[in-house]
Order: structure tokens, then sequence, then C-alpha cells
């Protein structure tokens, strides 16, 4: 556990020290700051309301669930796993005392971290706006329970990242070919219906589930379900490509 636990702070001190998460920052405050100005225009000199109190920070989600996101979780986990190999600098990382599937472990929960802390960034941000524009505080519970959920479909996303980043030979190859899966998944679900609803990527907005006057607990629990079984899958297959990869 202990060796788990310094492995995990090693990748953590890793990723803070680049750019990719200052850039995701700053475009994620940019996007909230030009939302509130529009809405606030639209809502003060144009007298058409856009949003309400807790719509406004939804609205964000429902934007940057399919854009932002999952393009920062392309650039994570491409950067942690085929970057690092293709830099050789896992090489130090696997003659420490950590095992091979500790320090893929580490790395996952460190995907995990950055992603759930994105997006409470985001939300909390998105909250302040809101109150400015609408001077009033608005449903903070069903908020958290909205980015709460987005977690789990982008973190299914990163592993798909994840497993590519591992097939791949390079981190152009891994990040184009990362690109095409996310969009080719949305296709599938457009084209095919049927498919839909197990295709994670139509998932990304599952926490509408719980955004109406009725409350679908059962199929919460379904598609929590097949999410969580994507995950066990991508963790299985993704373990055994690092167990093998060579430096």
């Amino acid at each position: 556990m202990e060796l788990l636990k310094a492995a995990y702070i090693n990748e953590m001190i890793k990723i803070l020290k680049r750019k990719k998460l200052s850039v995701l920052m700053v475009l994620s405050f940019l996007f909230v700051l030009g939302s509130t100005i529009g809405v606030y225009l639209l809502n003060n000199l144009s007298g058409i309301r856009i949003t309400g109190s807790s719509e406004f920070s939804i609205m964000v989600l429902s934007i940057l669930v399919y854009s932002l996101f999952p393009l920062f979780a392309i650039f994570l986990c491409v950067d942690m796993f085929a970057g690092e190999f293709a830099d050789l600098t896992i090489k130090l990382t696997l003659t420490g005392p950590a095992s091979r599937f500790k320090v893929f472990l580490s790395k996952i929960l460190t995907a995990a971290t950055l992603i759930i802390g994105s997006l409470y960034f985001v939300m909390i941000i998105s909250i302040i706006a809101s109150i400015i524009i609408n001077k009033d505080m608005p449903n903070l519970l069903r908020i958290f329970v909205s980015y709460t959920m987005a977690f789990m479909p982008i973190f299914v996303f990163s592993l798909v990242v994840i497993l590519i980043s591992n097939i791949a030979k390079g981190t152009t190859s891994a990040f184009m070919f990362s690109i095409f899966m996310f969009l080719l998944l949305n296709g599938l679900s457009l084209v095919f219906p049927q498919i839909r609803s197990f295709l994670f990527t139509s998932n990304f907005d599952w926490y509408r589930l719980v955004l109406g006057s009725y409350i679908n607990f059962s199929k919460i629990l379904r598609v929590l379900l097949i999410l969580l079984g994507y995950c066990i899958m991508l963790i299985v297959g993704s373990s055994y490509l690092f167990e093998r990869k060579d430096i």
C-alpha cells in the first residue's frame, strides 16, 4: 500500500509540473467567462432569459462534457502512457521498488483524480458565474450530483485512451486514434440508435436522469452497471498490455 501511495504521489507531481492541467483550467475559465458574459447580456439587454439559477452550471457541463473534458482525458492519458514510453521516462519509474501493476494503478488513480478535480473546478466557477448572472443561489445539490455523475463516462473514455496508448507505437498515433474512436462511438450511437444505450459515449449526459421531476432509479442503476462493466474490462485489458509492453 505504501508503494502504491508513493507511486501515486510521484505521478501527481509529474503531471502537476506539466502545462496541460494549467491549460485546461485557463480554457475552462475562459469558456465559463465567455458564457457568463453572453448569458448576462441576453438576460439583461435583450430581455431573453436563457438560463435559471441552476441551469447555467448544467448548460456549461452539457457543452464541456462532449468537448473539453474528453480532450483533456486524451492529452492526459496519452502523455502518461504513450508519451512516457516514447521518451523513455517510464524506465526510471519502472526501475523503482513499485511493481508494474502498482505503477499502472497509480496512473489510473492519477487520471481519475485529475478528471474529477477538473469537473469540480468548472462546477465551482460556473456556480459563481450563475450567482452573478441570476443574483440568487442555485440548487447546489442538484449541480453537485450532476457534475459527480459526469465523472463516470469520462473516466471510462480515459480508460479507452489508456488501452489505445498501450497498443499504439507513439503519441501521435495514440492521440489520433483516440480522437477517431471518440467520433466513431458517437457516430455509431446516432446511426444505430438500437445500440445507443450500450455505448458509454451516449451516456456522457446521463446526469440528466436526476434533473427531472421523476427520477428513474432503475435506469440509473442499469447505466451505472454498464459503465462499471466497461471499467473492469478496460482496466484488465490495459493492465495486461502494460505488463507486457517493452521499453
